[in-house]
């Protein structure tokens, strides 16, 4: 796709400064109105940056198509496709390049027909004197003919034009050499010619010549050898075309460069359309047309008069005679010319120049590399993906769905009927879509995006869509390895870049919909027809009106600009996850072959040592809880609560780092003897086992350090993050029995998702509030000012508290007034227990008073 206004440009530089400042302008305008709008930047940076690249990607593709349209027809040239030519519509330098690639392709396809056509001729000449021959030798050897002259002479006959052939082929060698030189002498014509016919006579053919030389003593400086071929070819080709009995005339005459020879037979004539390629090699004319002969003759007359720096062409018959007559024009002295000079100039098998250029062939079936092809290469490839004008019709719309149903709401039923609509179009279009791991994917992605309807707490909802969006990239690509999820999620902001090819194949396929009139016609007559009877209710209606304000988006400036961006981000980002779909990359690389170590000590040392390690930090372990907590506090100067704090996170982290261990030691052990198998299986797995014994003594340390200070949100996720790593050593210990690991990367990440998932379904504020309430009812310690922070997912828990403790926890709390669009389980339950205790007077300012733990 080219722009008519920048092939109109003849510099590729002019073209490049227009694109970028076109690029820039439109980047300006945009971040403007985006400001004007109060757009944040975490928005409008995106939206800017991916419009600018669209615009880019639009004016650039014409200027760079030449040369992958290049590229793909020099690849099928190199398989002897010489049919793809190159659009070649702008004026530039590239233009100019792509004009000459059409013009080479043109005569290598000519040179290519021209081989063929040599292969073809030359067989069927040989293949007629050879049958000839050999029927008249086996006649001989088995007796059918006798030895007679006439029986040799027909022998003969075809040796002889076996003979002639060879000569013509042998010249013909030196003519594509280019190489003959010229040994020049002074010739009399008229007696060089009446040489040359007297050799012609010999033939036998029943012709008569007829000589004229004017001035009679005209004299020619030539090559006697190379001059005598053109004129032998010239009448033999003249002899054998003339009728019985008919005159060859030959006439030579002086000009004012040098001199000209004319041989003129009254046989049929050449047609005006052949008599140029009757100077091509096995140019012969039909035998219908009294052809005959090698074909040869006329091209090495060509070639020769080429060497002298001459000219040789046919002309009309004389006036009141029939035949052909070919004129020839020499200089005095001859001007050495070489074929390949002539062939750079003018090729010898050339068409006529009146003959029309064929019609530019639509470009090799294989379509060329763009730059996207280039730049992502094997990873990411792109073979005959066509545009999808439903699929960005779908994503756009998800996108316009977003505009109305997010800005200004809260998470809730709007997020979650915009989650579906996404996840239908992404789903809708996935090459993928029937594998089961896909469709396991998909039903966890819209279990996640369900939390946005049931939970008020925005931090296990991120989460969940979070994961949601992680599962789902996964799932579009089939991934199967840790390395292929993390290529799964780095190919999704990546996919904008890399379907803008494909985009604007589906921008270009709307112009080919015969029915995109007639459908644009019926939206904007809908359109039309919703506005004018809306408006016309809502003013007669306030009910109506207020029914209508709830479903149609305020369009006030900020808000139109705003709501314009998040159709932008929002339908960019689903179209880039429906591109991931509908071509997902080489995720699975595979990476180069593992080779297992060659001594069995150099992967068990460092385990053995490592669960070394294990056995005596958990042999402290069991001396600190034996010991009891005075002994803790003489040895390290800690309370227990310190002391089980203290080390949690360097757990977790070790409980990562153990896996890692296992990874890297089963990687390069080597498993050819029962012996390595055995002793794989029981480093690793005591390794294991002490890493069960180490998640073991991190959730008991959570668990007492939230006795003793609370229980909070991040304590809860990590107590969670680390049972999940405790699940993902089991199952390295099931695939250590079985050998077999390939399932356990796609169950770490489904099981790690389902956690979350769990988690979200416990509804974890209000687990947090009610262990807090237990607390305070146990010990009277409690921190109003963290539970005023919690969400309204924990005020149903919060509402059990004894009443003077209630106005503390639902301290400056009111009942959310959100529309339908917002509606969240969790803030509808809070609302019932607001109201009910409205009549609360505590703040939280009284609350800082009364005890903390």
């Amino acid at each position: 796709m080219s722009s008519p206004v920048l092939d109109q440009v003849t510099s590729v530089k002019v073209k490049l400064g227009l694109l970028v400042a076109v690029s820039v302008i439109v980047a300006s305008i945009v971040a403007a109105v985006g400001a004007v709008g109060g757009v944040p930047a975490w928005l409008s940076i995106p939206v800017t940056v991916a419009l600018a690249l669209g615009v880019t990607q639009l004016l650039a593709v014409g200027m760079t198509s030449p040369l992958r349209e290049m590229t793909a027809a020099a690849r099928g040239m190199a398989r002897g496709d010489y049919s793809a030519r190159v659009t070649a519509t702008s004026s530039d330098e590239v233009g100019e390049l792509a004009r000459a690639f059409n013009r080479m392709a043109d005569d290598l396809a000519a040179v290519d027909r021209q081989r063929r056509e040599l292969v073809a001729n030359v067989s069927h000449e040989l293949r007629t004197p050879l049958a000839a021959l050999c029927a008249v030798l086996e006649n001989l050897v088995d007796g059918v003919a006798e030895p007679d002259p006439v029986a040799l002479r027909t022998a003969l006959d075809q040796a002889e034009r076996l003979s002639a052939l060879a000569s013509d082929l042998l010249d013909l060698a030196r003519v594509d050499a280019g190489a003959a030189r010229l040994s020049t002498t002074q010739v009399s014509v008229l007696d060089f010619l009446e040489r040359a016919v007297a050799e012609a006579r010999v033939v036998g053919r029943e012709v008569r010549y007829d000589v004229r030389v004017t001035p009679p003593d005209l004299t020619a400086s030539a090559d006697s050898a190379r001059l005598h071929q053109l004129i032998a070819n010239l009448l033999d080709n003249a002899s054998r075309h003339s009728p019985t009995g008919g005159v060859v005339r030959i006439t030579a005459e002086a000009t004012d460069s040098g001199w000209r020879l004319e041989v003129a037979d009254e046989g049929a004539g050449v047609p005006v359309a052949d008599r140029d390629r009757v100077f091509e090699r096995f140019g012969t004319l039909t035998d219908a047309e009294g052809g005959g002969g090698t074909g040869l003759g006329l091209a090495i007359a060509r070639w020769v008069t080429d060497l002298h720096g001459g000219s040789i062409h046919f002309v009309d018959p004389a006036p009141r005679s029939t035949g052909a007559r070919v004129r020839v024009d020499l200089p005095r002295e001859p001007r050495q010319h070489t074929h390949v000079t002539r062939k750079a100039q003018e090729p010898v098998m050339e068409k006529p120049l009146e003959t029309p250029a064929p019609a530019a062939a639509p470009v090799a079936a294989r379509e060329p590399e763009s730059g996207m092809d280039m730049l992502f290469g094997k990873f990411w490839p792109e073979t005959g993906l066509p545009g999808n004008v439903r699929a960005v019709l779908y994503c756009l719309g998800v996108g316009l769905l977003a505009a109305i149903v997010l800005p200004f709401r809260d998470l809730g039923l709007g997020t979650f009927v915009v989650l579906l609509a996404a996840g239908a179009a992404i789903l809708t279009f996935s090459v993928n879509r029937r594998s089961r791991f896909t469709q396991a994917c998909a039903a966890l992605c819209v279990l996640l995006a369900a939390t946005s309807v049931l939970r008020d707490a925005e931090w296990i909802v991120v989460l969940c869509l979070m994961a949601g969006a992680a599962v789902c990239m996964a799932g579009l690509v089939n991934a199967r390895t840790v390395p292929a999820f993390v290529a799964a999620g780095v190919s999704w902001p990546l996919a904008g870049l890399r379907g803008l090819p494909w985009l604007g194949r589906s921008a270009q396929a709307v112009k080919g919909l015969r029915t995109s009139a007639a459908a644009l016609r019926t939206v904007v007559w809908s359109l039309l027809g919703v506005v004018v009877f809306g408006l016309l209710f809502a003013s007669a209606d306030a009910v109506f009106a207020e029914w209508a304000g709830v479903v149609v988006p305020d369009l006030e400036l900020d808000s139109f600009v705003l709501r314009a961006f998040i159709t932008v981000a929002v339908g960019g980002v689903v179209l880039a996850a429906t591109y991931l779909g509908l071509n997902p990359p080489n995720v699975e690389t595979g990476g180069a072959p593992v080779r297992p170590v060659a001594r069995r000590y150099e992967w068990l040392v460092p385990v053995l040592l490592v669960d070394a390690v294990f056995l005596v930090f958990l042999a402290a372990q069991a001396t600190a809880n034996f010991g009891g907590h005075e002994y803790l506090e003489r040895i390290t100067g800690l309370t227990y609560a310190e002391y089980v704090h203290q080390g949690f996170g360097q757990l977790t982290v070790a409980t990562a780092l153990t896996l890692l261990v296992v990874w890297a030691a089963a990687r390069k052990a080597p498993r050819g003897t029962k012996a390595d198998v055995a002793w794989l299986r029981g480093s690793l797995g005591l390794l294991c086992l002490l890493t069960l014994v180490v998640v073991a003594s991190a959730l008991y340390r959570m668990h007492v350090y939230q006795e003793a200070y609370g229980f909070t949100e991040l304590r809860l996720l990590v107590d969670v993050f680390e049972g999940w790593l405790g699940l993902l050593v089991i199952g390295v210990m099931v695939a250590g029995v079985t050998m077999k690991a390939a399932w356990l990367p796609r169950a770490a990440l489904l099981s790690g998702a389902g956690l979350l998932l769990g988690l979200a379904a416990i509804n974890p504020d209000a687990w947090i509030a009610q262990h807090n309430v237990d607390r305070y009812t146990a010990t009277g310690k409690v921190d109003w000012l963290y539970l005023q922070g919690l969400s309204d997912d924990a005020v149903p828990v919060l509402a059990t508290l004894p009443d003077e403790a209630i106005g503390c926890a639902l301290a400056d709390r009111e009942p959310s007034t959100n529309d339908w669009l917002e509606w969240n389980l969790g803030r509808e339950r809070a609302n019932a227990f607001i109201r009910s205790h409205a009549s609360a007077t505590a703040t939280a300012a009284t609350c800082l008073t009364k005890p903390a733990g």
